[in-house]
């Protein structure tokens, strides 16, 4: 899978041509010297090559822009504006966020580019199941994986449309002209597809191949996902049926899968990239990645890496370095996801968020070198008191060097300014990627995780918690699960609490451009928890529902959550916010739950005075609703308000 981009670009376009019926042969034969006809894909060879092209569109291409942010991250409890509003819109819910998203500058994802894509991806899949239905040919590489892949495919496209925007036109097969007439079809009928989808694919793949390949393992973490998404709260005026049936799935699925999906030993190895195809892209843990390679040529270009960087290059004895990455700094943490971490005791904050950095810039005469702590992040508690400013500047020493620290960011200090007023925050570091060709580029090769088993464990204790509401088994029942992820992120007799990496520290000499380097392979642990050094375990463990972690109790009391219920469910999203912060899952789990408006509400002060209840689906795009016909006449305005989710005309 990992020179899948050239083959992708001409595999989509004698897809293209399939759909037309005026390209004659003469012209297929004469022109397309470099790509391949479209008979290529009723052979063998062109179905498993399409199979490769059709990855790059469904998993991979939007991993190369902004569209998994402004989908899943952005208007959420876990993050808001960083230093460059491009996509503020898709934050704060305003005016101008709609059908249309009025355009900021060319960064600016369209309302209907998320749509686009996953009926491309839709398109592609069914040609692929239609292919590979129709060969006459008994390898088991097309009549089953091939086609198990399509199935795969157009099922995970169709949950992710159902989850943005509801009901959608459901779309099975290839047409031969163009087509115009859509209707939308129920949440019910996409997710009874979704299922049965992913039940074709799991009936028809094998578990070789993971994480790059789709297996039965990820068939079954999609399907359970499917099962939850349909026993959800956006669900439950139709749902009543199924649910309890539905969540008995999820175990099942779920238990079964995570038997051959050992979570990795340290969270840090899921972060700590070198290079590309490095032992962290094949952890056990993982289920399905999207892929990249080092290769400039065939890469489509992982560019997660530059959206989630504070702009450390603007900042005293500091320049842009390759280690340090290039801050487009679209999206910050907020207070909620600052604070949702047991900071002394939990390692995942401490191993998915940079605060120091290595002075790379030292000013003449300054009295700095290159190598010197540049800059620190003290994330410290509500009740320290130790603090005046947040931008401590001038007044911290390090201890190492007799120097000040020439930039300090205090996460609470008296003047009560905070880091969600400021443009400098930690930087998330899940995705940095210090093995870029320069301290420029953009396109980076570490893969991007989709799906692994930590999220699995926390499906089943979310389905363990829903059950328990129905009356089968107990709230406690969901605790075996969360506190098995929550084990993993202790930290363990005799570790350094104040060691740090990622994938910064994948950076080369040659890369850097002859500028110093900025990573630093330390954190401000005890700077910000002000502890005495220890290297002791330390203990996560949840005994009881009605004791939660004092983290998980601040967030019930300000939601006003009271029953068992929605104390649980309530401590499932938390923890998957410690678990998977900025893995492009939020803002689904929250619509889906109907918990997105309260949370975004409490922690996210630029959603707060915009976000209404019907936000909790997306716009279905203008562009689609003014390009689609009735009766071969446009819609009318009346149509379109119908076809529309309600709420934005």
């Amino acid at each position: 899978m990992k020179n899948y981009k050239t083959l992708y670009i001409n595999l989509i376009l004698v897809a293209t041509l399939g759909l037309s019926t005026s390209c004659s042969q003469d012209f297929l034969d004469e022109k397309l010297t470099t790509a391949y006809s479209k008979d290529y894909l009723n052979s063998e060879e062109g179905i498993l090559a399409f199979s490769v092209g059709t990855y790059y569109q469904v998993f991979a291409l939007d991993m190369n822009r902004e569209v998994p942010l402004t989908a899943n991250q952005s208007g959420t409890d876990e993050f808001h504006v960083g230093g460059d509003p491009s996509n503020g819109l898709w934050n704060s819910y305003a005016s101008g966020f709609g059908s249309f998203v009025t355009v900021s500058n060319s960064n600016t994802v369209a309302a209907h580019t998320n749509w686009d894509n996953l009926y491309i991806g839709i398109g592609n899949a069914n040609q692929l199941i239609q292919a590979a239905t129709a060969i006459n040919s008994t390898n088991d590489a097309i009549k089953k994986i091939a086609l198990g892949e399509g199935y795969f495919m157009r099922a995970y496209n169709y949950l992710k449309l159902v989850r943005q925007y509801g009901g959608v036109p459901l779309k099975l097969s290839i047409g031969n002209t163009v087509e115009s007439e859509f209707t939308r079809a129920t949440p019910e009928e996409v997710l009874n597809q979704v299922i049965e989808d992913f039940t074709q694919a799991y009936n028809l793949l094998v578990n070789t191949g993971g994480p790059n390949k789709i297996t039965k393992d990820a068939a079954a973490h999609y399907l359970a996902k499917a099962y939850l998404t349909r026993a959800s709260e956006i669900n439950d005026a139709w749902n009543s049926t199924t649910k309890a049936a539905d969540l008995q799935q999820v175990v099942t699925l779920c238990d079964d899968v995570i038997t051959r999906h050992t979570l990795a030993p340290n969270y840090v190895n899921l972060w700590d990239f070198k290079a590309a195809d490095g032992p962290n892209e094949k952890l056990a843990e993982l289920i399905l990645s999207a892929d990249f390679n080092s290769n400039a040529l065939t890469t489509g270009g992982n560019q997660q890496h530059l959206y989630f960087i504070s702009t450390y290059d603007q900042l005293p004895q500091m320049i842009r370095n390759t280690s340090g990455g290039r801050p487009f700094s679209r999206l910050a943490p907020t207070y909620f996801t600052y604070d949702i971490y047991d900071k002394v005791n939990d390692s995942r904050f401490w191993k998915s968020f940079q605060t120091k950095s290595l002075v790379n810039n030292a000013a003449a005469g300054s009295g700095y070198v290159n190598g010197d702590l540049g800059i620190m992040y003290i994330m410290n508690s509500p009740t320290d008191t130790r603090f005046a400013l947040t931008r401590n500047n001038g007044t911290i020493i390090d201890p190492k060097t007799g120097k000040t620290i020439p930039s300090v960011f205090v996460a609470y200090a008296a003047d009560n300014f905070g880091l969600m007023k400021d443009v400098r925050f930690p930087s998330l570091s899940k995705y940095m990627d210090g093995s870029r060709l320069d301290f420029n580029a953009t396109k980076g090769s570490r893969d991007i995780i989709l799906a692994r088993s930590a999220e699995t464990y926390l499906m089943a204790a979310e389905a363990k918690i829903r059950l328990a509401k129905l009356g089968t088994g107990s709230y406690s029942d969901a605790l075996s699960y969360i506190n098995i992820v929550r084990n993993r992120a202790t930290y363990k007799s005799g570790e350094d609490r104040a060691a740090y990496t990622d994938g910064s520290a994948a950076w080369a000499t040659a890369r850097q451009g002859g500028r110093g380097v900025s990573f630093m392979p330390e954190n401000s642990y005890y700077e910000s928890n002000n502890i005495t050094v220890t290297t002791d375990a330390t203990n996560l463990n949840i005994s009881s529902i009605s004791s939660l972690p004092p983290t998980d109790e601040a967030v019930i009391t300000k939601l006003g959550y009271t029953t068992d219920y929605d104390r649980m469910l309530c401590l499932v999203l938390n923890e998957r916010t410690r678990e998977l912060c900025g893995e492009f899952h939020r803002w689904e789990d929250l619509s889906r739950t109907k918990t997105l408006i309260a949370r975004a509400r409490e922690f996210n002060p630029e959603a707060k005075p915009n976000i209404q209840e019907y936000h909790n689906l997306r716009p279905i795009p203008q562009t689609f609703l003014d390009g689609i016909t009735k009766n071969g006449r446009p819609l009318t305005a009346s149509e379109k308000e119908e076809m529309q989710n309600p709420g934005y005309f």
